[in-house]
């Protein structure tokens, strides 16, 4: 992990993103405190290629209407996330957690899912649960792809989308497999699923930059996805690569 054990700050990521050909971003929380929801904010406000933010709250919180109603003050908040693949597979279920979930929506807010597979059960459960709350799962919920496992994720993939309001990152796959060996190709059962299931209009490119940086280099882990939307229509990779999240997150 020594390569992520840096400030990436937006001084950093702009120059990537120009190499790259992408003119703006959503930053995402990784700390599970409002002071990363407030330097996040701080960041897009100051640089205007970050288009958006994913925030945190403690949405399990007595006061959440309050805070909720505090962040949607701020038009550059779009949603809110709790790195729910560090807590139990059941998390998600709980009555103080889906009482937040509730109320995202009526404060024009989306939710990103952070699972990991074994946490897919409860996404399906929370997606059909609130069928009005725009969900979008983050890194295609991190599937064994080092292992080659594909057939319980697959399974459960295709279940989830089902649920119309439910979209999907094509992100993160990289830390997934062998960090130093992996090929391109190891991918392509995975986007496979996630396309089939989702369809080009619920499936979005995400980078999940700069974690993504301990297996690849951003170019590398962008062609990934560049490569194998190649056959595709210039209509559909550009929803793949930007009006998907456009409309997801009312950049």
């Amino acid at each position: 992990m020594k390569v992520i054990r840096n400030d990436y700050v937006p001084e950093v990521l702009e120059p990537v993103l120009k190499s790259a050909n992408i003119d703006g971003c959503v930053s995402v929380q990784a700390d599970q405190t409002e002071a990363e929801t407030n330097r996040l904010l701080n960041f897009a406000k100051n640089n205007d290629f970050i288009k958006g933010v994913v925030g945190w709250v403690d949405l399990r919180a007595d006061n959440i209407e309050e805070r909720l109603e505090y962040y949607s003050q701020n038009k550059l908040l779009k949603g809110m996330r709790h790195v729910v693949q560090d807590e139990p597979n059941d998390f998600m279920l709980g009555a103080e957690f889906q009482n937040g979930i509730s109320h995202l929506h009526e404060y024009g807010m989306v939710y990103d899912i952070l699972v990991f597979p074994t946490q897919l059960k409860a996404s399906i459960a929370l997606a059909e649960k609130f069928p009005d709350l725009p969900f979008v799962l983050d890194h295609i919920a991190k599937p064994y792809i080092k292992d080659k496992k594909i057939d319980g994720w697959a399974k459960e993939i295709k279940i989830l989308a089902q649920s119309p309001n439910v979209q999907c990152k094509v992100s993160g796959m990289v830390t997934e497999a062998d960090w130093t060996n992996w090929k391109e190709e190891e991918f392509t059962p995975y986007l496979d699923v996630v396309f089939e299931a989702f369809g080009v209009d619920r499936v979005m490119y995400g980078s999940d930059w700069p974690v993504c940086l301990v297996a690849s280099e951003y170019n590398r882990m962008l062609s990934i996805v560049e490569n194998y939307i190649s056959k595709y229509s210039d209509a559909d990779k550009a929803k793949v690569m930007g009006e998907n999240a456009v409309r997801f997150y009312s950049l």
